[in-house]
C-alpha cells in the first residue's frame, strides 16, 4: 500500500514538474533553447518506462511516462519543424546577410 502511495505521489510530482515547461513551449512555440539529443533521449527513456510500466502493471510509472513522453514527442516535433523553417527561411531570404564589422 505504501509503495503505491509513494508511486502516485512521484507521478503527480513528475507530471506537475514537467507540464509547465511543456505548456510554455507549446504556447510560445519557442524551441531555440531545446537540445535535440537530450529531448530525444528523454523521450526514448520515457517510452521504455511506459513499456516497463505495462509489463509490471505499475500504473504510476505508466501514467507518468505516457504524459511526459507525449509532451516530449510533441515538443520534439515542434523543434524539428521550427529548425527546418529557420533553415528554409535562411536559404530563401532575399536580404544580404549581415556580418559584424
Amino acid at each position: 500500500m505504501i509503495t503505491e502511495i509513494v508511486g502516485y505521489l512521484a507521478c503527480v510530482c513528475m507530471i506537475f514538474g514537467y507540464l509547465p515547461q511543456a505548456v510554455y513551449t507549446i504556447r510560445t512555440n519557442d524551441t531555440d533553447s531545446i537540445a535535440m539529443p537530450t529531448f530525444l533521449l528523454m523521450g526514448l527513456g520515457g517510452l521504455f518506462f511506459v513499456i516497463q510500466g505495462i509489463l509490471l502493471g505499475n500504473w504510476p510509472l505508466l501514467i507518468t511516462n505516457v504524459v511526459t513522453s507525449s509532451c516530449s514527442a510533441l515538443i520534439t516535433v515542434m523543434k524539428i519543424r521550427n529548425d527546418w523553417r529557420k533553415r528554409h527561411d535562411a536559404r530563401h531570404d532575399p536580404r544580404p546577410s549581415r556580418r559584424a564589422p
